[in-house]
Parts: structure tokens; sequence; C-alpha cells
């Protein structure tokens, strides 16, 4: 006998074989695995097919990708003859569907090579967060768009976007300003076109290219670039850390031109927001040193208690509390009000300032629109800053531009009221007629305040510290101004802000031109560093090349210039 362990166990008998009525055999457990699988695949691809379907009947606006308003149109911006200072361009950016990323790791290491600069990690998180659309970068140049298709990644593609261009980079940039990535307007005039009613334009889809008409504004393109081109030079060759300059109509307030350096290119404004990059025209404040002569001289006639007539005694030094007034170039003696002005007298313009009065002093230069912030379509504008309760002190030492702080533009606003007739005209950077500046216009002097102020401009370029202001041909008038820097809360002695504030031509004066420079070293060893050797000639420089520009003749005849008359 066989132990029952070690029997073979049978075999299990053969599936039964069922041979239809054709004769052909038909196995039963290997067809059922056989449907069964047929029926998956079926299942898979039918699947497939919805989605396929599904995404096809989509509006690929409503896929995850951004909206329409990032690729909205923005209007041209063109100055007052036409020129286009910023437009839009087409331009691609890349996209990512990271649903359909094989490989993340592979497609950022080849996109790298187009790419150099791209963010692994941020780029990683991106493409394995399971989004439907990612950017990964906007705004690509067409080699760029190029190598990236030529690479072939699945799951990568390019929208087309709008992007602005700049044609003149940083001439004027602190003016038109800067867009974001999504071509909105954030800084200068593009962030107040934006303000006017764009941005609801481009959400509400009606900002096409066909309706959006261009914004001319009242900049003159060729005369910005010359004020830019003089500024530069005048920075490399007085070794000044920072220039600026405006050239204002007076009649209607229009700013013709508007620099301040250094800048930046707003085609590329990597720079754009560091500290040394600020509009110091408009968006800074500064003791505008001497130049304020031209309000206290204005403010003593004004007042009706002063003429040109008047002396003030410059003999001594004026000692109140623990400060001392000196004149830098004292004359120690009796100065008539004209020689107050040439010979830009501290002592002269305190005394007229204490003739009208502490209080007569604020609301003078209150009127005169240098105390509020002033109100132009430019969004960056300071604020200017004066003491909280004026003292005798203070109205002295504001009577020769310390002590007070405002903008380099609001000072040239003020000028030009100085020498238009007496009208106060908010500065412009859109056209403006005269008719129209008129309506606005307020009268904050006298005629016979202005035409006084006019003589006294231009008795000073002819015989006082405005000499190397002059332009044969060109009557300029003007008043230069050298302030000391604060620093660490006392003046330095070596570190000052000048500024030289002219009109020209003062027979009847249509512009007002102001230039400021920073911390100017002298030109040559052993030269002054005031306002009279550096921002002056700059000044001139810029009328000898855009008076034509501007419209104004020439005009050589030497008849009714004005002459000084001393009191000694």
């Amino acid at each position: 006998m066989i132990p029952r362990w070690l029997r073979r166990k049978k075999a299990a008998p053969p599936s039964p074989i069922v041979v239809d009525g054709r004769g052909k055999r038909r196995g039963g457990r290997n067809t059922t695995r056989v449907v069964m699988t047929m029926a998956a695949f079926f299942g898979i691809y039918a699947v497939i097919a919805g989605r396929l379907v599904f995404l096809g009947m989509q509006d690929p606006e409503a896929s995850g990708g951004p909206e329409s308003r990032v690729t909205a149109s923005r209007p041209d911006i063109v100055d007052r003859n036409g020129e286009v200072l910023a437009t839009d361009i087409k331009t691609a950016s890349l996209f990512a569907e990271p649903r359909r990323i094989v490989d993340a790791d592979e497609a950022i290491e080849r996109l790298s090579t187009v790419l150099p600069d791209l963010n692994y990690e941020q780029t990683y998180d991106k493409l394995k967060g399971g989004a439907g659309f990612v950017w990964l970068k906007r705004q690509l140049s067409p080699k760029q768009q190029n190598d990236i298709l030529q690479l072939g990644i699945p799951g990568i593609g390019f929208r087309t976007e709008k992007k602005r261009f700049y044609p003149g980079g940083p001439t004027a940039s602190h003016i038109l300003g800067l867009v974001n990535v999504d071509n909105r307007g954030i800084a200068g005039l593009e962030k107040y076109i934006d303000d006017q009613g764009l941005t609801d334009l481009q959400l509400s889809g009606l900002a096409e290219d066909t309706d959006l008409k261009p914004v001319r504004l009242s900049l003159d393109i060729r005369v910005q670039h010359i004020v830019h081109d003089e500024l530069s030079r005048g920075m490399d060759k007085f070794h000044a850390i920072a220039a600026g300059a405006v050239v204002l109509n007076v009649k209607t307030g229009e700013v013709l031109a508007m620099a301040s350096l250094p800048d930046y290119d707003p085609n590329n404004p990597y720079n754009a927001l560091e500290k040394d990059r600020l509009n110091r025209m408009s968006a800074g404040t500064y003791e505008m040193g001497s130049t304020i002569k031209s309000f206290t001289t204005a403010m003593a006639l004004d007042s009706g208690k002063v003429t040109l007539a008047s002396t003030f005694d410059a003999r001594r030094p004026i000692t109140i509390g623990h400060q001392t007034i000196h004149d830098f170039h004292g004359k120690g003696r009796i100065l008539s009000v004209p020689e107050v002005f040439i010979y830009s007298s501290n002592i002269g313009s305190a005394r007229e300032a204490d003739v009208v009065g502490i209080d007569g002093h604020r609301e003078f230069l209150k009127r005169m629109g240098l105390l509020d912030r002033m109100r132009t379509e430019l969004p960056e504008v300071a604020h200017p800053t004066e003491p909280k309760v004026w003292k005798k002190v203070n109205s002295i030492t504001i009577s020769f531009g310390h002590g007070m702080s405002t903008t380099p533009l609001q000072t040239a606003v003020g000028a030009a009221a100085l020498m238009n007739g007496g009208m106060l005209i908010e500065p412009t950077f859109l056209p403006r007629t005269q008719p129209a500046a008129s309506a606005v216009a307020e009268r904050v002097v006298k005629e016979k305040t202005s035409e006084d102020m006019r003589f006294l401009y231009r008795l000073n370029a002819e015989k006082g510290s405005g000499k190397k202001a002059e332009v044969p041909g060109y009557r300029v008038g003007g008043k230069t101004g050298t302030a000391e820097k604060v620093v660490n809360g006392r003046y330095s002695t070596d570190k000052r802000f000048n500024a030289f504030l002219a009109a020209f031509p003062m027979d009847d004066p249509q512009y007002v031109v102001l230039t400021v420079i920073d911390e100017p070293k002298p030109e040559k060893p052993g030269m002054p560093a005031t306002a009279a050797f550096n921002a002056a000639p700059i000044l001139a420089n810029i009328i000898r090349r855009s008076a034509s520009l501007l419209g104004v003749k020439p005009e050589f005849s030497h008849e009714n210039e004005p002459t000084l008359v001393s009191y000694q």
C-alpha cells in the first residue's frame, strides 16, 4: 500500500470544450477574460474622448489662464507735436499647464538654457502645484520665444500680450512714469491716465486699440531732450550727486520740459525704486536758498510799504537769540532794494520781511502756493514743510531761504506769477490754452509788483550774480540760490543745494526756467561752487539751445535796458 500522503493528486479535468453549430470551439473562461479586458480599454478611451470633447467646448479664458484685462491696450502718449512718447507693442509671455508636464525637473533644466535667471524652486513649485495654468515668464523677446519653441517641451505655451515701450528711454521717465507687468499704470502720467477711467475701461473689456485716442501732453520732446542732456553734462562737469530742471510757460502754466537726474529707463526699470532716483523736481522738498529772496522782495513791494527807492541798513549783522545773520559778500552800508536783490543781502532780505511782519510773511508765501501741496496731474508731489509756529527768527531765516522747504517745481510756478503780471496758474502736463489758463488763474500780486520784479531779474543778470546765465539776444533775468544742506541736524559748510531761477525774454516773459544741482564741486581747484558757477551756466545752455524751438526770437537791441540806482 502507498501511504496517502505520497499519493499524487489527480489533475483537474480540462475545461469543457463547446462546439458551436459550425464546428468551431469556444473556451468559456478565456473568452470572459478577453471580453473584460476589451471592455476596460473601451472604457478608458471613452473617458479620454469625453474629456477632450469637454475641454474643446470650454472658453479658453475660463480655463485658469489670465483675464483679458492683462492684455488690455493703453493709449499712446504723445508730446505737444505728436511725437510718440509711449506706446504698446506685442510681446510673448511663457506659460505652463502643469498637468501636462511629464518631468518637471527636465522641463526646468531645458528652459534654463534659454532663461538662465529662471528661479528653480519657484518654477518647480508652480509645475508641481497641480494648477491648470501658471505664468513662467512674462514679456519675452522674439529670440527667447523661438529658442524655447525649439526645445519642444510638452505643456509649455505662449500667449501674446501688450508691453509698454518708451522710444525715448529715460529722457522723460519721471513724467511718463511706469506700468506693471499687467500693463497697468503705477507711476507718473501712466498712473494718472488709469485714474481717469482707463482701468474701468479695461475691466469692462472696452479698452481696444482702435477706441483709444492718444493722450497729448504739454511736453516738447525736443526741449525735454535738451534739458536732460544739459543736466547730464552738468552733473559730470561739477561732480554733483543729482540735478534737475523745469521749463514752464508763464502764460498757461504748461510744463514744456522737466527732468531729474539720476533717473531710470522705463523700458527696464530695475532701479526705479532706488532712493537716488527720486523725482526731485516735484517729489523732493528743499530749502531753496536765495531764490526765495524773489518772493521776499516781491512781498515787500506788494505790501505798499516798500518801493524800489526804499533803503535798508545792512551795515551790521542782525543778532536774534543765538543766531547772527551775516551777508555772504557784505557791502557794509545802506542798500537800496535793487542792491539788496542783486547783492543777495541776507540782512536786507530780513529787514524786508520785518516790514511786512510774521503773519503777513506766512500769508504771502501761502498765497504764492509755496506752503501747500501742489495740485497737478503728476501723482508724485511732496508736501512743503514749515515751522509749526512761526516766530521772528523763523521769518528772518525764511526770508533768505532757510527754515522752510518746498519743491523746485512749486518755486518755478510761484516765480511765473511774479513774471506774468501777478497771476498764479497751477502747473499742467497737458495742453492748455491761454483763455483756459486765465479761467483758473488767481491774482496773487499787483501788476506793478510784477513789473518791478521783471526789472530786478533783468538787472541781476546784467550786474549781479546772474551774469553767467546771460544768453545774448534772449534778455534773460533771474536769481541765484546757494543753500547749505542740513547734515545730521546742522548746516554743512561744504555741501550745497544750488539753484538758478530765471525767465526770458524779460521785456515780455514767456518762460520760466529753473535749474537745481545737488552737492556740486568746484569745476577747477580754487573756483567757487556757488550757484552762479554751476546752476546758472547749465540754465544758460538750456535757453541757448531751446529758445528758438520754443518760438522766442532773438533781439539784439540794447534799448531800455535796466540801470542800477545806487543809494550810498
